[in-house]
């Protein structure tokens, strides 16, 4: 028996979306790409050749393809975080399902909001938190499950930034201003408090955080520094932040990528000469931290420790989990994990396999659009995760700031109903 195809549109066709669609593009007996919509004519264009639409399903704006009659079952949202919750709530109304890139809103109320529509009209709502999709975290999480270490006591986990990606995306970037898209802890991290919740497997009670922007600022800029790098900067050659050596090379980073849609060394010297990424970095608007800590106290006694830095010379995630009976240190991006027990002595390595599927959060990005396939044919009692779930760690997030700007501990409990008692007024 031939099984339907899923229909999708896609609002946002940025970097993100795009990795998410090509799962689609990949596997076109279990869904196809029916409509496109963003702003961004060049990037509409490649969608529409990608999936050869036609030119009446590709739109400007969310509210154009949203408009009128249902055009496809589910829809991908992966605009710029501010504007998450407007096409969310049309989309649910509409009733399609959704796939709601995270976060889910930049606002603790709208995340609340978002998923009280989704249950409001039952519509499927799946937040892209697509770290639990890796095999490197679900080994973890079995690992866990089959008391390889005994009963978990600690977590310590490292979002290790890496000194580039933070001047890229949190000096230069979409993300580097609170107000124009959400604190960092929440635009970068969200994916990281998500991870430790599943992994410990219970609520979180308190919590509390530190951190700051301590360096990327005005009175750190080397003497003499220009307010772009290309306006003969005396520091260009012996700054490690220099914008033509991030972005001019001709090895491209995916940063390249995404200062421009033209990726021509041509285009990209104009995006320097007169866009965001050209700037010093010490002489920017940005107000996001530079490093951030966050311990947290969970339900069954177990207790975590998160560390957000940007000074660190790979972009990679470590975890540390202690046990009763051992301890597990793994790199993601390495996908090794090590495994030592206390009582025999026991040692093993284990080194995942690479694959294509590892393409995009270590192969989590086409593993989350697989899941919600599947959802939309069975139940979403077989997933990962859910709308709920997503929505306590953006709460732990939103919490986490309040404690870094307040220096007291929150207790997420409390801290939810203030948020649902303010809804309701």
């Amino acid at each position: 028996m031939e099984i339907a195809k899923i229909k999708i549109a896609l609002i946002g066709a940025g970097m993100r979306g795009l990795n998410y669609i090509n799962y689609v593009h990949k596997h076109r007996m279990e869904a196809e790409l029916v409509a496109v919509a963003d702003p961004n004519q060049a990037r509409r264009n490649k969608v529409r050749e990608m999936f050869e639409l036609d030119e009446t399903v590709c739109f400007e704006s969310w509210e154009e393809l949203l408009a009128g009659p249902k055009r496809a079952d589910a829809v991908f949202i992966c605009t710029q975080d501010q504007l998450h919750v407007a096409p969310t709530l049309r989309a649910l109304e509409a009733g399609y399902h959704v796939m709601l890139e995270k976060p889910m809103a930049t606002d603790p109320g709208d995340c609340v909001q978002v998923v009280q529509a989704a249950d409001k009209y039952e519509r499927m709502l799946v937040i892209c938190h697509v770290l639990r999709y890796t095999p490197f975290f679900q080994t973890l999480k079995r690992l866990l499950d089959e008391n390889a270490i005994g009963e978990l006591v600690t977590v310590q986990h490292n979002e290790n930034v890496g000194f580039l990606h933070q001047a890229h995306s949190y000096v230069r970037g979409n993300w580097s201003v609170t107000a124009n898209s959400s604190p960092m802890i929440l635009s970068k991290s969200s994916h990281d408090l998500d991870i430790i919740s599943w992994l410990i497997g219970a609520e979180c009670v308190n919590l509390s955080s530190f951190g700051s922007l301590s360096y990327f600022k005005a009175k750190n800029a080397p003497a003499g520094a220009t307010e772009r790098c290309l306006d003969g900067c005396p520091a260009a050659d012996e700054c490690e932040y220099y914008a033509p050596n991030q972005y001019l090379t001709e090895n491209l980073k995916w940063w390249s990528y995404a200062i421009s849609d033209d990726w021509s060394y041509e285009g990209r010297l104009k995006a320097l000469q007169e866009g965001p990424y050209g700037r010093c970095v010490f002489h920017c608007d940005n107000d996001v931290v530079d490093h951030q800590v966050v311990n947290m106290e969970f339900a069954n006694d177990v207790t975590a420790s998160f560390i957000m830095s940007a000074f660190t010379n790979e972009i990679s995630r470590t975890i540390k989990l202690m046990g009763t009976k051992g301890e597990i240190r793994a790199a993601m991006e390495k996908d090794e994990i090590e495994i030592h027990r206390f009582d025999t002595g026991f040692k093993e390595t284990i080194t995942l396999n690479k694959s294509d599927g590892h393409i995009g959060h270590g192969g989590g990005d086409g593993g989350i659009v697989k899941d919600f396939l599947k959802l939309l044919r069975t139940d979403a009692s077989s997933s990962l995760t859910s709308a709920e779930v997503s929505l306590q760690s953006h709460l732990m997030a939103f919490a986490a700031e309040n404690s870094r700007l307040t220096k007291q501990v929150v207790n997420l409990r409390d801290y939810r109903r203030q948020i649902e008692d303010k809804l309701s007024e």
